[in-house]
């Protein structure tokens, strides 16, 4: 029976992929705009919009597991669709921050949380990985960085544990191919803690020179981010790093706990990814 990745665009989604075909198992890769993916010969692709539902049935068919990208729009007439087609299992890549205190009201938490909760209503057996920082977030630096600009930052001690994406890909992969992992939230983390600080130092590093670092104000930050996102999503990403400012990142599971391989590192991301960071 095949396996449905949705967001297959998404790195995460896409070294899934990767590893359910080397497996052998029949995949097939989703996404809003299924004629931009880039997928190994011989795998279907497909076309999900969570809010369209006619776009349900197609990709459903025949699946008996799905890899969910977390959007509420349409989930509950996903789940629905799902049962109908038979699908057994769901994993879903939810995010750490439904764990915080006003995961209810926080727009980053909130919009995880709403599909979690509508896999659990339902009824369909679910797994939830639940990622902390992405260590891929650093390429958000990486233009300035390469114009030979400082990198402007109001929280530049913020701790975080970033993960590799390669790391989550082969998580999700245990929790769709094993039964170990399976029915479990589980919250992710890279294997150590770094503050922006000590990111930007090993990201110089592998890039071949000095990243200079500018603090700025919580205010000037905030507008700096509201030309890319909600102001309310700004908001909650600057107090999490003003929070993390304040205490050591917590690390919890990671490729070693659950599979008995090591985790890869910031710095093993960093110099995969050097030449985002070179000088132009």
């Amino acid at each position: 029976m095949t396996i449905l990745v949705t967001g297959a665009r998404g790195q995460v989604a896409q070294a899934l992929v990767a590893r359910l075909h080397a497996a052998g198992l029949p995949v097939r890769a989703a996404s809003a705009r299924p004629a931009e993916l880039t997928v190994p010969a011989g795998i279907e692709t497909a076309e999900v919009v969570l809010d369209r539902p006619e776009t349900f049935g197609p990709a459903l068919h025949g699946v008996e597991q799905v890899f969910l990208y977390p959007d509420p729009d349409g989930i509950d007439a996903f789940t629905k669709a799902a049962q109908s087609a038979g699908v057994g299992h769901v994993v879903l890549l939810s995010s750490s921050s439904v764990l915080g205190p006003d995961a209810e009201t926080d727009p980053m938490a909130s919009h995880s949380l709403l599909v979690e909760r509508a896999l659990t209503a339902s009824g369909l057996p679910s797994t939830f990985l639940r990622p902390d920082a992405f260590s891929g977030n650093a390429l958000g630096w990486a233009y300035d960085i390469s114009q030979g600009r400082p990198v402007q930052l109001a929280y530049p001690d913020a701790e975080l544990a970033p993960i590799h994406s390669a790391d989550i890909a082969d998580i999700a992969h245990e929790a769709l191919t094993g039964t170990r992992l399976r029915g479990r939230a589980i919250t992710l983390t890279g294997p150590e803690g770094l503050t922006f600080r000590q990111q930007l130092a090993i990201l110089s590093e592998v890039a071949g020179h000095e990243i200079p670092v500018v603090r700025i104000t919580h205010e000037e930050a905030e507008r700096q981010l509201v030309r890319y996102m909600p102001a309310a999503s700004a908001g909650s990403l600057l107090a999490w790093w003003a929070t993390a400012s304040r205490q050591p990142a917590a690390i919890a599971d990671t490729t070693q706990t659950l599979l008995g391989t090591p985790a890869r590192t910031f710095r093993q991301w960093a110099a995969e990814n050097a030449a985002a960071f070179t000088r132009r």
